[in-house]
């Protein structure tokens, strides 16, 4: 496998760090973001005490297009030119619509779908004309089957895919593909601080019986990633354990 830079947003997460790891062991030079400084040299730390020594952290707030275009420039200049990215960047503002604040919508519209945007629009050019290029969009069950109290999260992640499918389209003669990866409930430090109860029903609504993996999901980047993968685009890929099939 050539050896190829790989960007990963929000990569200091469960699932971003899982997927930072498989693209490291598959031989890739890695670059993950963050947006305030304090966990950043405790991360790479760990990573290069597991032997990742090809790791680099830039900040970046990734709701802020020129904040990207800039970034990007700056790994363009000191490491080349980015072949895969992985728009993995999220969070959450729970409430029901009713309870639902602009604020709330615009800042979970603008980090889990602008994001998408604004980090794909400086590094396709590049991949045109390279002749190459991967681009996995981290969506959610909640965007394929909606989520009480999630209007703005669900329709966020639901438009991932709509990007997805446009843009495979544009691309797909020029060797670059555009993909979807839908999780649903992994077993992050997020969803394991949960109560135990409320965690065991949650369990009890998926047919595996159990929760997935970081693991799991950083495996199908690192396939979607690969050479092998060229005949796949525009796919939603579902990562759920049979909680929601479609």
């Amino acid at each position: 496998m050539t050896k190829k830079i790989a960007l990963v947003t929000g990569g200091m997460g469960g699932i971003g760090t899982a997927i930072c790891k498989t693209l490291a062991e598959t031989g890739h030079t890695v670059v993950t973001t963050y947006s305030k400084s304090g966990r950043e040299q405790a991360w790479l730390a760990d990573m290069n005490g597991l032997g990742f020594t090809d790791i680099h952290c830039y900040q970046c707030d990734v709701a802020d297009f020129a904040a990207c275009q800039s970034m990007v420039a700056r790994i363009v200049k000191d490491l080349g030119p980015v072949s895969i990215l992985v728009n993995n960047a999220g969070i959450t503002r729970d409430a029901s619509f009713k309870k639902q604040t602009k604020d709330d919508w615009d800042a979970v519209i603008r980090t889990n779908l602008d994001s998408v945007f604004n980090m794909t629009k400086p590094v396709l050019d590049g991949m045109l004309e390279a002749g190459f290029g991967r681009i996995i969009n981290i969506s959610s069950i909640n965007g394929q089957k909606g989520q009480f109290g999630q209007t703005n999260y669900s329709a966020a992640k639901a438009g991932m895919h709509g990007f997805t499918m446009a843009l495979a389209q544009e691309v797909a003669k020029k060797g670059v593909t555009v993909n979807t990866i839908s999780p649903g409930y992994i077993a992050t430090e997020m969803v394991m601080a949960v109560p135990e109860d409320v965690r065991n029903k949650i369990i009890a609504q998926i047919p595996v019986g159990r929760l997935g993996k970081p693991e799991e999901i950083a495996a199908l980047v690192g396939f979607l990633s690969s050479e092998h993968a060229g005949f796949i685009t525009g796919s939603n890929i579902a990562m759920n354990g049979g909680q929601h099939m479609m």
